[in-house]
């Protein structure tokens, strides 16, 4: 008689997760073990358990802040091999005696975990699987703390703006239109030390290339600015700082004229704020990123501004011509993509849709949302002055 079997599949062991990188700036780290160290060290998340491998240095203070099951001391577990093996270990033996202990002999890496390293383990007994693509999925939905974590950092960055708005303000207009303050020419550079001094102030750490980019120069989405800043024409105001006790950025961008816009710069600025306009309201769980792109792009093309090479092919892009946006978190540009796919319920994107004409100007409107099941929630609430 055939019997049919009630018994549960058995579950998949997962398998072990290694990473080993600072924490500082590497993301994938941080946002693992919860502990910022600006020297690398080792994390292994395998059977259910995550451990860290730290140097005496660390060694206390991970205990105290570090989110994982176990941290273990590397010294002390460097004495004990050395006892065993007669000799003074190599920093690889170390780690693969801790990972082997531990269940992870054969741990999938980020696809950016260095060669070298690699070769040394796998002479340890140590075999190590690249994964493509982002190496902790779990970080594109973020939690409830995470979402305060950001939008604290948000609004260290818009004190950051603030005072780029206060500074422009108090500018008077000199000879040729060159904006003046505190007796002496603005340039974007000190407008810069300005903004990024208040934004240190407020808890961030600078990103040290904050955009300030004046006329022609906004043409060039990444350009960072530099001279004088001058009257009547627009400035692209992009600042994008860390929050020194999190991790997490900030992305933030406002265009301004300093004086009386044109008509011309205006209407760009007007059709762009209406694009992202557009954009904002179409974000919701389900909504596809490369199709809200598209009719961003359309209702830029259809208000006359093409996205096109302007003068040849040595010429220079006109329209709009990167990204809707992108995602955020502990990098400041987060997987995943805004235009790979679907939109889920916890992803955190920037919406900064631009338009650049050279011989215009160029603008840029941008703001930080969550996205939510029926649409977003703006983390960002600075206002949008165009004349100031």
């Amino acid at each position: 008689m055939a019997t049919t079997s009630t018994a549960k599949p058995a579950q998949k062991k997962a398998p072990a997760r290694l990473i080993i990188s600072e924490s500082e700036s590497g993301a994938d780290m941080l946002h693992a073990a919860g502990f910022r160290a600006p020297d690398s060290f080792v994390y292994l998340e395998s059977r259910g358990r995550t451990a860290i491998l730290l140097s005496d240095l660390e060694f206390d203070r991970g205990r105290r802040q570090a989110t994982v099951d176990e941290v273990v001391s590397q010294s002390e577990l460097s004495a004990s091999l050395e006892k065993s093996l007669g000799r003074k270990p190599s920093h690889a033996e170390v780690t693969a005696r801790f990972l082997k202990a531990r269940g992870g002999s054969r741990p999938l890496v980020p696809a950016d975990f260095p060669l070298g390293l690699a070769c040394e383990l796998e002479e340890c007994g140590i075999k190590v699987t690249p994964v493509e693509g982002m190496f902790r999925p779990e970080r594109q939905i973020k939690t409830a703390e995470e979402v305060h974590l950001m939008t604290r950092s948000t609004r260290i960055t818009e004190e950051g703006m603030k005072r780029a708005f206060e500074v422009l303000r108090a500018s008077s207009i000199g000879p040729r239109n060159i904006l003046r303050w505190g007796g002496n020419t603005l340039t974007a550079e000190r407008l810069r030390i300005e903004i990024e001094s208040t934004i240190l102030r407020a808890g961030g750490i600078p990103a040290g290339n904050s955009i300030v980019a004046c006329g022609e120069q906004a043409c060039d989405p990444h350009e960072r600015g530099h001279g004088p800043l001058k009257a009547n024409q627009l400035i692209i105001l992009d600042l994008f700082p860390r929050a020194a006790a999190s991790g997490y950025y900030g992305d933030l961008t406002r265009t301004v004229v300093k004086g009386k816009a044109t008509e011309a710069q205006t209407r760009l600025w007007e059709i762009c704020l209406l694009g992202q306009k557009l954009a904002l309201g179409s974000l919701r769980s389900g909504a596809d990123g490369g199709v809200i792109h598209k009719e961003v792009t359309d209702f830029f093309t259809d208000n006359g501004y093409p996205t096109e090479r302007v003068g040849g092919a040595k010429g220079r892009w006109s329209g709009f011509f990167h990204g809707t946006g992108h995602g955020l978190g502990l990098d400041l540009h987060e997987a995943p993509r805004f235009g790979a796919g679907k939109l889920k319920v916890g992803q955190v994107f920037t919406i900064e849709p631009g338009l650049y004409i050279p011989g215009l100007g160029g603008v840029r409107h941008e703001d930080v949302a969550l996205i939510t099941k029926k649409g977003h929630k703006l983390l960002s609430r600075c206002s949008k002055p165009m004349e100031i």
